[in-house]
């Protein structure tokens, strides 16, 4: 695949893909990665050329649907760096480097985060030991927040520079969940799921508003996988980042091998539908499914898919109550 030497051409591949390429699930988010990675070895040239070489070795790593490999068509930007330590020097380069790496996302198509989680805010633009004495006070505090960025942590992937570095810190977040007792805070963090299926077997799409008709199908499917899997994941010192490769690595204590199959199934078919099925003309249109496109083959496999969602959360609920 062909490089870039601008953000607008990395911008016009992306979108020459995009519009032309017939692409799966895990063939998409390979070529989110392609970009994401073209993106940052830009921004990595244009700062060294206008503040010198990096202080010191780094890694850029994102986080979100993109750190679970699980982007749709179009995502906004979730990402930070963590750098060896070298004084307050390196803290500007690095905020530097950060603020130049979201522009040139932001070019290439990737919103920004509303919530500011981003390579360019200094809450996320950290050294080795801040990010060590950071993720020590999320565990140790009981807010909402807190605990929020965590979650956000914990789906952390390097997709650039030093790899090594997310690793150890994901072993220490690991390693803390377990010595503080802390499931059952991620748990009630997670606790809320919207139904998806009605009391008549009807799919609940939205009543009012820009999508009157559609299914909100991150709320109601997306999400129930993604928050049971990661909780089922720490329990069971899973490292893994992506949804299905956590349901894939559960041990048999937690989970039958015949479930974990049905659930990697009916969530690679979620993702698929997603892609196949959604409207994908910005971020926010590619959450919902018009629920009148589809068949009634279509409909009853979304149903069945749902209401597994809703099983598998269960199923982490208990696991991690039964604890108590």
């Amino acid at each position: 695949m062909m490089s870039c030497n601008t953000y607008s051409e990395i911008r016009m591949l992306r979108d020459h893909y995009m519009n032309n390429g017939k692409l799966n699930h895990v063939e998409l988010n390979k070529f989110h990665d392609h970009i994401m990675h073209q993106v940052v070895s830009l921004s990595v040239a244009r700062i060294s050329k206008k503040l010198g070489a990096s202080p010191s070795l780094f890694s850029f790593f994102v986080m979100g649907s993109a750190g679970r490999f699980e982007q749709a068509v179009w995502s906004d930007q979730d990402h930070g760096i963590v750098y060896e330590d070298n004084g307050e020097d390196a803290q500007e380069y690095f905020l530097t480097l950060g603020k130049e790496i979201s522009e040139g996302l932001s070019q290439a198509g990737y919103a920004f985060c509303d919530g500011g989680v981003m390579a360019s805010n200094p809450l996320w633009c950290r050294s080795r030991t801040t990010w060590k004495q950071q993720l020590d006070d999320w565990v140790s505090e009981t807010s909402w927040e807190s605990i929020r960025h965590l979650l956000i942590f914990i789906d952390g992937r390097p997709i650039y520079g030093e790899g090594s570095y997310i690793d150890e810190l994901k072993r220490l977040v690991y390693k803390s969940v377990r010595n503080e007792n802390m499931l059952h805070r991620l748990l009630d963090n997670t606790m809320h799921v919207k139904k998806g299926v009605g009391f008549l077997g009807q799919l609940l799409v939205e009543t009012h508003g820009k999508y009157t008709g559609s299914l909100n199908i991150k709320e109601k499917a997306v999400l129930p996988y993604v928050n049971a899997a990661r909780l089922l994941a720490l329990k069971g010192d899973i490292l893994e980042n992506s949804t299905l490769l956590r349901l894939k690595h559960l041990p048999e204590k937690i989970m039958a091998v015949r479930d974990r199959s049905l659930y990697e199934q009916q969530f690679l078919r979620l993702m698929e539908y997603r892609l196949s099925m959604g409207n994908h003309k910005d971020y926010d249109s590619g959450h919902y499914l018009a629920v009148d496109s589809l068949t009634k083959e279509q409909k009853d496999v979304l149903k069945e898919i749902i209401k597994n969602a809703a099983h598998l959360y269960q199923l982490a609920r208990r696991q991690i109550e039964k604890d108590d």
